[in-house]
This record gives structure tokens, sequence and C-alpha cells, in this order.
């Protein structure tokens, strides 16, 4: 047998030439995917030296697509080259379809790889920035954004390779349209997390009062939100709770409260009341730690036992413990001026006047 009577032998109605020439194109394929690789990991390490910085993260999420075109592209032509039959199974239409679909999926693929450069790159951005909603934001968007991308990518797979998919989304609209009735509650939530997303009225990290709840927000998620209250136990509260709610943001303070009376006794004279007066004002001035700007320091009242005086001023730091250190150097401040003033604090006494006093003798035959 001649070489040519070789090549010209059929298998499956494709000649042993055609198998051949087949071969050569997947061979060509794997080269031109090997020298493709090698292209992009050199672009890659050049990329890395240049002055921008995410340049070679974007090459790098390509590269694997990428490689595969060649190889994608070797297989049609292979597939071309056969010329597959069309009956009884339309092989040909088959391979042009899944083609077609390939070109896709590699598609989605590399579409993938760069929103994950993208968020990663927000990532980066977010964890710069003083709030950390952006930074919870970041794996939600990243989460939603994958599976978006894949059912998109799964749609058009199906339809290239001729499938339905009108139908198919249509034959779902009724039951969709009970699951979206079914989970209102659900949407009710994604909607009230895009609020405190967008509106931005706490961030993790604050200290926050809705309601009858109080603690710090530990966790914000696409449904519910996590709080650490005060006596270290974790709350959790749907997100479309706070979209009805007043919220008050106990970290958003630019300064911290401090508001009490205290009270002297009734031998306090007038000069010495003002005097006092005076020196609680002068303790606030001079006290770096509170502000200056306004403050209350007034006579209000004589109480049932105490000449009551109203204190009102505010510390510069809003932190728990050190207005607590504030306000206790404060308050011994204003003890001790009390003190080198000969005053006396009051506290709640009574006392008891005798119009007359009975008679000894009448006063013991009273008790016999």
């Amino acid at each position: 047998m001649t070489i040519l009577q070789l090549l010209n032998y059929q298998l499956f109605d494709i000649s042993l030439s055609q198998f051949i020439q087949a071969f050569g194109c997947i061979f060509g394929g794997f080269v031109l995917r090997r020298i493709l690789l090698i292209i992009l990991a050199k672009s890659i390490e050049q990329a890395r030296q240049s002055r921008f910085r995410y340049d070679h993260l974007f090459l790098e999420s390509l590269s694997n697509p990428l490689g595969w075109v060649p190889l994608v592209f070797a297989i049609y032509l292979a597939s071309l080259v056969l010329q597959l039959p069309s009956e009884p199974i339309n092989l040909q239409f088959f391979a042009a379809s899944l083609f077609r679909a390939s070109w896709i999926l590699l598609t989605v693929w590399a579409s993938i790889r760069l929103f994950e450069v993208i968020c990663d790159i927000w990532a980066e951005i977010a964890a710069k920035t003083e709030t950390k909603l952006d930074d919870q934001m970041v794996p939600i968007v990243r989460k939603s954004g994958r599976v978006f991308l894949i059912i998109i990518g799964i749609v058009l797979f199906l339809q290239n390779m001729g499938y339905s998919v009108g139908s198919l989304i249509a034959s779902l609209g009724i039951g969709g349209a009970a699951l979206a009735l079914a989970s209102k509650d659900t949407l009710a939530n994604l909607f009230g997390s895009l609020v405190i997303f967008f509106d931005r009225p706490f961030q993790i990290g604050d200290w926050i009062e809705v309601h009858d709840i109080e603690g710090t927000v530990e966790d914000v998620g696409l449904r519910t939100i996590r709080i650490r209250t005060f006596a270290n136990s974790i709350i959790t509260v749907p997100n479309s709770f706070f979209t009805t709610s007043i919220i008050n943001n106990w970290s958003q303070m630019q300064k911290r409260r401090i508001k009490m009376t205290i009270g002297l006794t009734y031998d306090t004279s007038s000069e010495q009341m003002q005097q006092a007066l005076k020196a609680i004002r002068d303790i606030i001035l001079e006290d770096e730690s509170l502000h200056h700007d306004f403050f209350l320091v007034n006579f209000v009242g004589f109480g049932a036992y105490s000449l009551d005086i109203l204190i009102y001023c505010f510390t510069k730091t809003t932190a728990w413990k050190e207005h607590m250190d504030a306000k206790e150097e404060f308050l011994l401040k204003i003890m001790r001026k009390v003190e080198e003033l000969g005053l006396e604090f009051a506290f709640p006494t009574q006392t008891v006047h005798l119009d007359s006093i009975p008679e000894q003798s009448n006063f013991h035959h009273m008790h016999e």
C-alpha cells in the first residue's frame, strides 16, 4: 500500500490525512498556548516593575483564560478539518455550538477574575478609609457579583447549546412571583442593608441605641446586623428594623456631657455661695480636659436640706474610660475647693424644734 493510499484510508468516513491534519491543529494549539503563556509571564514581570500599581494584577487575572484561547480555536479548527458528519447526528453543528459556548465560558471566567481584582483593589482602598462599612461591603459585593456572572454564563451557555432559555425563564415566572411574596421579609432586609450601606447611620464598632437595644455594632450582613451588648451578649437584628427606627449613634458624639447637682449646707452664706460658684467656674476654665466654650455653674434653688448648685459642662474626650477619668478628677478638684472655703456638702437631715419641755415632775409622773 502506497503512502497516498494510506493517507486516503478512511475510518468513520474520515480519511487518515484528515486525522493527521486535525492532530497537527491540536498540536499547534498546545504549542501556541505554551508560547502565549511565556509571553504573558514576561509581560506580567515587566508590569510589576512599571510605575502603575495594578496593571500586573489585571494581566495575571487574564493569563489563564487567555492561555486556553489557542487550544480552543485549534480544537474547533480540527473539527472543521475532520468534516464531521451531519447524519444521523449533526456533529458539525454540535462542534460549532460547543465552540461558541467555550468562548462564552472563557469570557465569563475572565470577567470573574477581573471582577476579583477590582474587588481586591477596592478592599485595599477601603482599608485606608475611616468607615468600616465599606470593608464589610466588599465581600458581599464580591460574592453577589460572582454569582451574577456565573448565572449569566450558564444562561448564555445553554442558549448557545440550543436550549430554549426564554421558555425556561417564562416557566419560572409564576414560581418566581410566589417566591417573591413568600420572601418579602428577606427582600425588606436586603433593602435595609442597602440603606445602611449608602446612608451610613453607623459603622462597625460604633456604639448605637435603637429602642431598647444598645451596644456595639460587630457585623453588618445582607439580612441581619449583630450587636454586642454591654452585658457581652450578641443581639441579631433584621436590617429592615433599622429602616423604620430612630438610631442614636453615641459614637458620633463630639463631646461628652457632665450634668449634676451638688448641695451645700444651709449655714452657707450668700458671700460663700458666690465664692463657691466662682471657684467651680475657675476649675472648669483651668481644666484642659473640659470644653470652655459653653458650661453652666449656677445656684438653682433651695432644696429640702441643701442649697443646690447645677453644674453642666462637657469633656473633650468621648471615650467612656477617659471621660470617667476626667470627671473623677473634676469632682476631686471641687471637693478640695469646697474644703478650702470651709464649706460642707449637705446630706439628708431633719431638725426638730420643741416649743417647750415638760417639767421634770410632770415628766416622771407621765411615765409612772
